[in-house]
C-alpha cells in the first residue's frame, strides 16, 4: 500500500512532535462528533417555497414535470401555506397565471391581478409569512417574453415603465419583496426609484441578477405558461459560458439598489455563488430551479436514488457555496424530514 506524506506545515496547527500523525478522522467518529463539528446548516427560515397562482376556485392542478408541484387557485394556496407555515417555513414566492394574456402585460400590473390578490389573502390570513413578489412580465405577455416586443426584438427601456408599474402595484398589495427576474439592464433603479416615489422605501429588492438563459427552466415554463412564443430569452438572459459577465451584472445590481442578489440556476453556478461571495456582504439568494428539483424527483422516483440524501446534500452544497436564502420547490420535504 502507498502511503502519502502530507508535509506538517501545510496544517495552520501543528502536531506537538512531527512524528505524529494528524487523523482528522477523528472528528469523524460518530454522529454527535460529526454533528457538533460540522460547518454549513440548512435553516427553514434560509428556504423560500415557489406558489404558482392562477384565477378560479377549488383549483388544484397537478404540474405533470414537477411532482407535487401545482397551479392553484387562491384559496387552494391559502390551505398550502398554512401548512408550509406550520412546517416551519416563513417565507413564500408567488408566481401568477392570468386567464388573459396581452402585449403589454396588463396583468402583472392592474390592482386585481392574480398575483396581488394572492398577495393581499395569504397577509390576511397569515401576516407573519413574507410574501416575495416575482416581477416578471413574461407569464402575463401574449408572446412570452420578458419585455416589450417590437418586431422580434426585446425592447428594454420600454420595459422599464411596464416593471416599475408592477413592482409598486405588487408592493401596495402587501409583497414585503420586489423580485425582478426579468434581466434588463437598468431595472433594478428603475424599480427602486418607483418604490420610493410610492412611499414603498421600506420594501426591499430581491434582483435575479445572474440569470443565465439555462436549460432547466422547462418544467417552470409548463407550470408558468411562461415559453416564449418566438425565439428564446438568449439577448437578455446570460450565456451559461459567462462568469465575470456575471460579477458585473450583480455589481450593477448592488450600485442600483439591489438589497438582495440572485443567481439562478444554482447547482450549475455554484462558482458564481462563491465568487459573488467574495463580491459582497449583502444577503445572496440562490434559485434551486424547476429542472434541478424534477432531475431528482425522476431519479427517486426510478429507485435510483435516496431522494431525501440527495435533496439535503444539493442543498448544503448551495449553501457552503455562500448562498444566504435558498428558492426550492424542495423546501416543504425538506421541512418534513428536518422535523
Amino acid at each position: 500500500m502507498t502511503v502519502i506524506t502530507i508535509p506538517q506545515e501545510k496544517f495552520a496547527v501543528r502536531t506537538a512532535s512531527k512524528n505524529l500523525p494528524v487523523r482528522m478522522r477523528r472528528l469523524r467518529a460518530n454522529e454527535a462528533m460529526r454533528s457538533m463539528v460540522r460547518e454549513t446548516h440548512i435553516h427553514l427560515e434560509k428556504l423560500i417555497y415557489p406558489f404558482f397562482v392562477v384565477e378560479g376556485k377549488n383549483v388544484k392542478t397537478p404540474i405533470s414535470s414537477m411532482p407535487g408541484i401545482y397551479q392553484q387557485s387562491i384559496d387552494q394556496m391559502l390551505k398550502e401555506v398554512e401548512e408550509a407555515a406550520n412546517l416551519g417555513l416563513s417565507s413564500v414566492i408567488l408566481f401568477g397565471i392570468p386567464n388573459i394574456k396581452d402585449s403589454v402585460a396588463t396583468g402583472a400590473w392592474v390592482d386585481d391581478g392574480i398575483i396581488q390578490k394572492a398577495t393581499l389573502a395569504i397577509k390576511k390570513e397569515f401576516p407573519d409569512m413574507l410574501v416575495i413578489a416575482d416581477t416578471c412580465l413574461c407569464e402575463y405577455m401574449d408572446h412570452g417574453h420578458c419585455g416589450i416586443v417590437d418586431g422580434n426584438e426585446i425592447l428594454n427601456d420600454p420595459s422599464l415603465d411596464i416593471l416599475a408599474k408592477t413592482a409598486v402595484s405588487q408592493a401596495a398589495a402587501g409583497a414585503d419583496i420586489i423580485a425582478p427576474s426579468d434581466m434588463m439592464d437598468g431595472r433594478i433603479g428603475v424599480i427602486r426609484q418607483a418604490l420610493d416615489q410610492a412611499g414603498f422605501d421600506n420594501v426591499a429588492i430581491m434582483a435575479y441578477s445572474a440569470k443565465f438563459a439555462s436549460a432547466f427552466y422547462g418544467p417552470f415554463r409548463q407550470a408558468a405558461e411562461s415559453a416564449p412564443q418566438f425565439g428564446d430569452r438568449k439577448t437578455y438572459q446570460m450565456d451559461p459560458a459567462n462568469g465575470r459577465q456575471a460579477l458585473c451584472e450583480i455589481a450593477l445590481d448592488i450600485e442600483e439598489g439591489a438589497d438582495i442578489v440572485m443567481v439562478k440556476p444554482a447547482i450549475s453556478y455554484l462558482d458564481i455563488i462563491k465568487e459573488t461571495r467574495h463580491l459582497t456582504n449583502l444577503p445572496i439568494a440562490a434559485y434551486n430551479v424547476s429542472g434541478e428539483y424534477s432531475m431528482v424527483k425522476a431519479a427517486a422516483a426510478n429507485g435510483w436514488i435516496d431522494e431525501k440524501k440527495v435533496t439535503l446534500e444539493c442543498l448544503t452544497g448551495i449553501a457552503r457555496s455562500g448562498a444566504d436564502l435558498i428558492i426550492t420547490y424542495h423546501a416543504k420535504d425538506v421541512a418534513k424530514w428536518l422535523k
